[in-house]
């Protein structure tokens, strides 16, 4: 029978049957705050109707065929209004907690939530993810992620964050892989939405692993990443394999 991730022998309780490993400081973990996560390509902010729902629609009325939404529970919006009613609505709740994404232009650009909180284990999801045409493929939408791993690990003292997404959404779970959660698993039929069925696939960071995987982000976004025109120099997915040991395949 194997142990821990450290290759050492599981506990065993006074019965001789195996047990996990201790954690007799653990204390349970706060809340999210609403409060900014501030980077240096892209700034989070708890989402608001007044501040960000027209600009937010403007950005996701750019994808045309509604492309970004397909995996999504909700639909694309028709109207401003509509959409804003949408924002008013998930902006009033703390779980899932929304965020926008505002890129370094000022222009909110997309979407993100703390979500299936947990602070009693100490478990968070980073879930509904809508990135605008704007926000796709940037280096602002990489540093979103990574300043919400920041925030559940070194702020709050998470132990593990997950990703979870429809299992034929190919994008999100090659981004899951990008951004260093290892592939846990397909929880079959999980989730009826917009008429049909979903197979979810799992992901997840834990703590132990979270040092490595901060560091290649760190490594990724510094400046000297970058050349005169913003191209990376190194890829994210080298860094997280060199430094973080982390390259995983996607079985």
């Amino acid at each position: 029978m194997s142990g821990d991730a450290s290759g050492a022998p599981p506990r065993t309780n006074a019965l001789g049957q195996p047990i996990g490993p201790a954690l007799p400081a653990w204390t349970p973990r706060a809340a999210p705050p609403r409060t900014p996560m501030a980077g240096r390509h892209c700034r989070l902010e708890p989402l608001d109707g007044p501040r960000h729902a027209a600009a937010l629609h403007e950005a996701n009325s750019l994808d045309r065929e509604g492309r970004s939404m397909t995996y999504l529970f909700t639909d694309p919006f028709a109207t401003p209004e509509a959409y804003r009613a949408w924002v008013d609505e998930v902006s009033r709740k703390d779980d899932p907690l929304f965020h926008a994404i505002v890129d370094s232009a000022g222009r909110a650009a997309g979407v993100a939530a703390f979500m299936r909180i947990d602070g009693a284990n100490g478990v968070i999801e980073i879930g509904h993810l809508n990135f605008s045409p704007l926000l796709q493929r940037t280096t602002a939408a990489t540093e979103a992620i990574y300043l919400m791993l920041r925030r559940a690990f070194d702020e709050l003292g998470y132990r593990r964050v997950e990703w979870k997404c429809d299992s034929l959404n190919a994008p999100s779970r090659a981004a899951a892989l990008r951004f260093g959660f290892a592939f846990e698993g397909i929880f079959r039929q999980a989730v009826v939405y917009k008429g049909r069925s979903r197979d979810t696939a799992w992901y997840a960071i834990v703590d132990g692993e979270w040092p490595g995987i901060r560091s290649a982000f760190e490594r990724w976004l510094s400046p000297g990443n970058f050349d005169g025109e913003g191209r990376q120099r190194g890829k994210l997915a080298a860094f997280m394999a060199a430094g973080a040991g982390t390259s995983r395949e996607d079985g």
